[in-house]
């Protein structure tokens, strides 16, 4: 890759990292607001939850558009992409995600999935706590692995 598309590259990841933090603090700000009481918090923060991954994922194309790192199978396309993001692709890029980042990445798509495709189904409280506790064990692993990429490629390692 050129500079100008490392150049590209990181400013598309840095801007990415921007957002992802905002909605740390929109999951920080339902979850704080969350009670078994009242349903309408409960799904107010698995909808962050829901946005959390969506963003993440959203990096993570951006870094696989960048490489050309396609993903061709469709039907477990979520899944494939957080594998290729934990692969070191020789001669081409370094891995973006951790072992540790993957596994707890893999237990929020899972939950984003239910989330997307459980109509009439109440959304368990519990189940949205334990996410949201991966959702910030997930944070500092997160800004680690995306600036050791971005050093590994020569780039700002300055994270917003």
């Amino acid at each position: 890759m050129d500079s100008v598309g490392l150049r590209t590259l990181e400013a598309e990841v840095k801007a990415q990292m921007a957002n992802i933090n905002q909605v740390y603090e929109l999951l920080r700000q339902r979850t704080a607001e969350m009670s078994d009481e009242v349903p309408a918090y409960v799904e107010s923060a698995a909808y962050q939850l829901h946005n959390l991954y969506s963003a993440i994922e959203d990096l993570l194309l951006i870094v696989a558009k960048a490489f050309e790192n396609r993903v061709s199978d469709p039907s477990r396309w979520h899944m494939a992409l957080i594998q290729r993001m934990a692969l070191e692709i020789r001669e081409t890029r370094p891995a973006l995600l951790s072992a540790e980042s993957v596994a707890l990445l893999n237990e929020l798509r899972a939950f984003r999935h239910f989330f997307r495709h459980a109509y009439g189904v109440p959304i368990q409280p519990q189940r949205v706590v334990e996410n949201t506790e991966r959702a910030w064990q997930l944070r500092p692993l997160l800004a680690r692995d995306v600036a050791l990429f971005l050093e590994k490629l020569g780039l700002d390692s300055n994270l917003p």
